[in-house]
């Protein structure tokens, strides 16, 4: 009797051994583009211990790989320089899956908080933009939008077609962004939009990389008290909402009445590491040439300590994914929200320093130029005073390309920076300000350059007078004998029109420091 039950364990073991079913992660699937001559990983599930056999359409070789006790396997293939309808199978224990639709090209991951999340249908010109849409060597891929307090091992997605169907819901920086590399290289591109509106850098950021920094580990210990306190945030927001319920049905007006907002201490997205663990930690190592980011609204109240965490989190990226220092291009803010007094002559009053966390956020950005690899366009030119969401996503998709185009594609005749503040000089009663032109040279778009303040020792800023000097700019004011600091573009919204001569605006900075 003993021995019977011992051969139809075994006998079931082999059966259930036979049949398992191989499991990809839904980024790799139909319709991908897989990263060009490279090593791309691919990985899954199927039978602990079992071998797993991978063959390309492109190679002879076949590619072998031995799952772990739990099932896991990961190998590498190597794809070619480019690549159409190719096919990927995947088998062991006589059970096999095929990957269809491939294309071999370049894959970029498009990440952020609502600037990057919206879509071409809320942009510019939609209706025009989205019928011709017609790039089936463009693939798009959304990562669903979800937090988690523990890494994921996938994600809800597929890879789709762009077409007029497809682009509409679709990152409109990512498409603007990928449509003119397409364009420019004439190679399959691939898409990853991985976005949450109103998220901060934190919340992007693994646990281990926040709580290992004195700094940084701020924010692991804010979100902590938060998530204890929930059952009283909870208990107030229920209050609100049975009122609100109240009052709405005892009114006969029909008028409306705002249903009460989720405060943010309820919403698990903003919380630190939540949105790495479910939206970036799924598609690590899928193989990318970089990413493109647009971010920092979120972030304005605390834009010293952003100073330390934005880089540490690219680094985060980098070291997680084993890539190397991929490149990293990102948006800088655009000019929103609090309007300034203005003179006499419609210009901001800066008689009083201005105190502006937009601007401190966008230096904080300027300054994460020093980790290697890094870019970013700026937008000085196209925000929008009552809209956080400027709809001229176009031109921001194309500066972002700007920079891959230079630094990735070798493409050697592209300005792609904008004018960068390099140095400050006293002469008498002036001061003269020199940049960094990147191969280009200054212009003003107007009779009167706007956007200079200057200040004595005192730090009592006062709007400036500017013009153009060669590639420099002279600023002064009559009320200034003695300047010792200039700032430019700094304000939450104010209108600049310095550019140098293929239309990128110059980015804000200050002399003076905190």
């Amino acid at each position: 009797m003993v021995r019977k039950i011992f051969y139809f364990a075994i006998i079931v073991s082999l059966v259930s051994f036979s049949f398992a079913e191989i499991k990809l992660p839904s980024i790799i699937s139909d319709n991908m583009v897989l990263q060009a001559d490279t090593n791309a990983p691919l990985w899954g599930t199927a039978d602990p211990l079992a071998k797993v056999e991978v063959t390309c359409s492109w190679s002879n070789e076949k590619n072998v790989a031995v799952a772990d006790n739990s099932g896991k396997w990961q190998l590498k293939v190597k794809t070619p320089k480019s690549g159409n309808n190719c096919t990927i199978t995947i088998s062991s224990n006589n059970e096999s899956t095929t990957i269809e639709n491939i294309l071999i090209g370049q894959v970029w991951l498009c990440s952020g908080q609502s600037n990057m999340q919206w879509t071409v249908k809320d942009a510019n010109d939609a209706n025009d933009e989205i019928a011709a849409a017609d790039y089936p060597h463009i693939r798009l891929f959304t990562v669903q939008r979800k937090a988690s307090p523990q890494p994921l091992d996938d994600t809800v997605g597929k890879w789709l077609i762009c077409d007029s169907a497809n682009i509409a819901q679709f990152s409109a920086v990512a498409y603007y962004f990928g449509r003119e590399l397409h364009n420019k290289l004439n190679v399959p591109i691939g898409l990853i939009n991985s976005s949450f509106g109103g998220t901060p850098a934190q919340a992007w950021t693994r646990k281990e990389i926040l709580i290992g920094d004195n700094d940084l580990k701020w924010y692991w210990d804010f979100d902590q008290q938060i998530i204890a306190d929930k059952p009283q945030y909870q208990a107030k927001y229920d209050q609100q909402l049975r009122s609100w319920k109240e009052e709405k049905a005892k009114q006969t007006s029909g008028k409306s009445l705002p249903e009460p907002r989720l405060p943010g201490e309820l919403n698990d997205k903003n919380r630190s590491s939540m949105l790495y663990n479910a939206m970036i930690h799924p598609i690590i190592p899928f193989a990318i040439k970089g990413v493109i980011w647009y971010q920092g609204e979120s972030n304005v109240n605390d834009a010293l300590r952003y100073r330390k965490l934005f880089p540490a989190m690219i680094q985060n990226w980098r070291d997680d994914w084993k890539q190397g220092d991929f490149a990293f291009y990102y948006v800088q803010l655009a000019p929103f929200g609090k309007q300034m007094k203005k003179d006499s002559k419609g210009r901001p009053d800066l008689s009083l320093p201005p105190d502006s966390n937009w601007a401190k956020l966008r230096e904080a950005q300027s300054m994460t130029l020093n980790l290697k690899n890094t870019g970013m366009a700026v937008i000085m030119d196209i925000g929008e005073v009552f809209k956080i969401h400027p709809k001229n996503k176009q031109q921001v998709g194309k500066r972002l390309a700007l920079w891959a185009l230079a630094k990735d594609y070798g493409f050697k005749d592209i300005v792609y920076s904008s004018p960068m503040y390099k140095n400050m000089k006293v002469e008498e009663n002036k001061v003269r300000i020199t940049f960094d032109t990147f191969g280009s040279s200054l212009v003003s778009k107007g009779n009167e350059i706007k956007g200079f303040s200057i200040a004595g020792h005192d730090k009592k800023f006062v709007w400036a007078n500017a013009k153009l000097d060669g590639d420099a700019v002279l600023v002064w004011s009559e009320h200034v004998k003695n300047p010792a600091a200039v700032r430019y573009g700094w304000s939450d919204w104010i209108e600049c029109n310095l550019f140098n001569k293929q239309g990128l605006p110059v980015s804000p900075f200050r002399t003076d420091s905190e």
